[in-house]
């Protein structure tokens, strides 16, 4: 929004009246008590009227200052203001002459006093700058020249000549004013367009990151798809050694795309944390699980030792938790050749916090790179990337979010002997109700069979996918291409659990789930969005709409099952099992 010099100056004017009017009575009472009169009492009624007269004249530049004052009314404003300031210096003259020497020194003061206000808070607008210094000046400088005219006393021209090296050093200073806030002006302009061009750029960035994410992991599915598929056939030795490297190289590709997408989003401040009730034990199982097999294959045991002090339930964001523990365990797991992991976890109750160290046997960080390993893209040495893969963002990653969850992340490590990354984490601890976990498990692999399951994808290949996926847990699979087609078919078949991608042409998937909660038979539904839009505000969007689940592509089957189980699942059946368990 554009201000105007006037719209300033009145909103300047506005904020200083009670202190002008307080300082106008204070004006008044050293004149009555220098020159007791009834004049004083006089002006300060008529500053009063004067004052009140400037407030109504300015009312609609303070509610509206972006609006261009027309000639007429910067012509009224300059009059009024060279009328409060005749008014509000009337006092100058009363005390120059009828004050004695006290109150000849008290006028000039006020004088200069004035001047100095109003070329510090009117220099933005000239017309309105001169119509407020003029009276001024002429009270400043004019008083010893009538005095040294009417009682002849040459002499009185010298405060003349005083007052005159005062308004030229005012001059000086004013100037310097205006020009370091017409710089300050400029710099906060440049700064203004300076940020424009940067949250274009980011806004760019994201955009090329949703398209390069979404086109990357539409093919991507389709290759670690059919490998898994394939693993379950009857493989040969050799063949089945080559369908494990196209897995495994798709899992690298995976964390690499997700890596670069998390770092953007830290960078742009867009990473947001969700904090609610975790499992510790749990979730450290489930990471045991994910990684013993890797670390078996590669000859390294791992082991999770688990403080008996350490509560089995906290408030943190458990994503970033194990967003975390799984970059360090995969970090401690590559670089380990032999030897053994662990994983020590502990709870110091003075500071409420999580401690979490996973030490390795594995080749050690020399000292002069520790300092550089939580910097993104840096490896340990230039070989790493070419040895051991990755982008050099795991730990930079880990480090930010670990500082975003209020703790830190910090290394120790030795040469050849091995390193161990400390994690300390916030927490508060809570009680866990026993079936708050257990409540979430699904019976067996037959919870699918027979069950009705919509899939709308616009990728001919993914739906082959899902068919080959789903189809031997025993559900029955309806395939439509586009939302228009779920949308419809939901109007006349119940099914159990709604599978939808995003980005498909006709309509796309969230207009669809929204076309398919507001009426219908599938109203109630559990829908799961299973798109390769991976980032935050794709997820806040499918939750916006109502969706249970949020899986990204490429598909992991067994998430895909357990996720679909669990949506098909009644609530009352969840509850009985978790009675049971």
């Amino acid at each position: 929004m554009t201000t105007s010099g006037y719209a300033m100056a009145a909103q300047v004017r506005a904020r200083e009246l009670g202190s002008r009017l307080a300082l106008a009575a204070f004006i008044g009472f050293v004149g009555w008590i220098l020159a007791p009169s009834i004049w004083p009492a006089v002006w300060i009624v008529v500053v009063l009227v004067s004052q009140g007269a400037d407030w109504w004249l300015c009312r609609d530049l303070r509610r509206a200052p972006e609006q261009v004052p027309s000639p007429a009314y910067k012509i009224a404003c300059c009059v009024m203001a060279s009328l409060n300031v005749v008014v509000y210096s009337g006092m100058t003259g009363y005390l120059w002459f009828y004050g004695g020497e006290e109150g000849r020194i008290f006028a000039m003061i006020q004088a200069a006093g004035g001047l100095l206000h109003v070329s510090l808070h009117m220099h933005h607008t000239r017309a309105l700058l001169l119509s407020a210094v003029i009276p001024h000046a002429l009270y400043f400088a004019g008083l010893p020249v009538a005095t040294a005219i009417l009682e002849r006393r040459p002499a009185e021209l010298l405060i003349m000549v005083g007052g005159l090296l005062y308004m030229s050093h005012l001059v000086v200073a004013v100037r310097q004013s205006s020009a370091t806030t017409s710089g300050l002006k400029a710099a906060n302009a440049e700064a203004r367009e300076a940020r424009q061009k940067a949250d274009a750029a980011s806004a760019a960035k994201s955009d090329f990151l949703a398209v390069v994410s979404h086109e990357i992991r539409t093919p991507m599915n389709a290759v670690i798809s059919a490998a898994n598929l394939l693993r379950r056939t009857r493989l040969d030795a050799e063949q089945r050694e080559h369908v494990m490297m196209l897995i495994d190289a798709g899992d690298v590709l995976v964390g690499l795309l997700n890596d670069v997408l998390d770092f953007s989003k830290i960078e742009a401040g867009k990473m947001h944390l969700e904090k609610a009730p975790m499992d510790v034990r749990a979730r450290l199982t489930s990471l045991q699980r994910l990684w013993e097999p890797k670390a078996e294959a590669g000859g390294v045991s791992l082991r999770f030792d688990i403080a008996d002090d350490t509560p089995d339930g906290v408030v943190t964001d458990a994503l970033r938790f194990q967003q975390i523990l799984f970059n360090l365990l995969s970090n401690a797991l590559k670089f380990t050749r032999e030897g053994e992991v662990t994983v020590s976890v502990a709870w110091d109750a003075p500071s409420a916090a999580l401690i979490l160290a996973v030490a390795d046997t594995g080749c050690g960080i020399p000292e002069d790179r520790l300092s550089h390993i939580f910097d993104s893209f840096e490896q340990a040495d230039v070989g790493t990337t070419r040895r051991y893969g990755g982008t050099g963002l795991g730990l930079a990653i880990s480090r930010r979010l670990a500082e975003m969850m209020g703790g830190d992340l910090t290394v120790t490590s030795v040469v050849d002997e091995g390193s161990t990354f400390t994690v300390r984490l916030p927490a508060e601890a809570v009680v866990m109700a026993p079936a708050q976990d257990k409540a979430r498990r699904v019976a067996d692999a037959g919870a699918l069979r027979g069950r009705q399951v919509l899939a709308a994808d616009d990728h001919a290949v993914n739906r082959r996918i899902l068919s080959l996926l789903l189809e031997p847990h025993g559900c029955v699979l309806t395939l439509v291409e586009n939302g228009a087609e779920a949308v419809a078919i939901c109007q006349t078949r119940v099914f159990d659990a709604i599978l939808m991608d995003m980005q498909m042409p006709v309509m796309d998937g969230l207009e669809a789930s929204r076309g398919i909660r507001s009426e219908g038979m599938n109203r109630d539904t559990p829908l799961i969005a299973l798109t390769a839009n991976a980032m935050d505000v794709h997820r806040a969007a499918w939750d916006e709409v109502g969706a249970q689940a949020f899986l990204t592509k490429p598909i992991d089957p067994v998430l895909l099952a357990r996720t679909l189980a669990e949506a098909c699942t009644p609530a009352s059946e969840i509850e009985e099992q978790a009675v049971a368990a």
